[in-house]
């Protein structure tokens, strides 16, 4: 179990989604709350555009480094590596789970693209983990 399973689960109990629970992981880290931010999350939730799109938790993990490593206001840029660390965890995801399940729509993954406790909450931290990974290697600090 990592540190931030726990964390998960709170999450989980309270109702988040899977892509939710990712940001809202990092927020919590910060010290932030963004309410609105968790909100758009949930167009995320069970895959998109439906259960047949790409799985939450993976989508949720492209934003968490969009929110880190991407373009906020007029006067910034994106990260320089942003593109590549999309790239890296796209295909780390693809690797770990894409030949396990089929693929890595929602409804490869779990049946109906319906969430189960017994796969998403392990997706979920793998991609949170993961999603922390890239950004350190990559000269973030999370709790900025």
């Amino acid at each position: 179990m990592n540190e931030y399973d726990f964390d998960i689960l709170r999450l989980a109990g309270l109702g988040y989604c899977c892509a939710q629970i990712v940001v809202q992981l990092a927020l919590e880290v910060q010290g932030k709350e963004n309410p609105g931010l968790v909100r758009a999350m949930s167009a995320l939730c069970h895959g998109f555009p439906c259960t047949t799109g790409t799985c939450g938790a993976l989508t949720g993990a492209a934003c968490l480094l969009g929110y880190y490593a991407g373009k906020g206001t007029p006067e910034e840029e994106e990260h320089e590596r942003f593109a590549l660390m999309l790239a890296e965890l796209e295909e780390w995801f693809e690797r770990q789970y894409g030949s396990l399940y089929g693929g890595i729509a929602c409804s490869d993954i779990v049946a109906d693209g319906k969430p189960d406790t017994t796969i998403c909450g392990g997706l979920v931290s793998a991609c949170y983990g993961q999603t922390m990974t890239i950004l350190v290697e990559n000269g973030f600090d999370p709790e900025d």
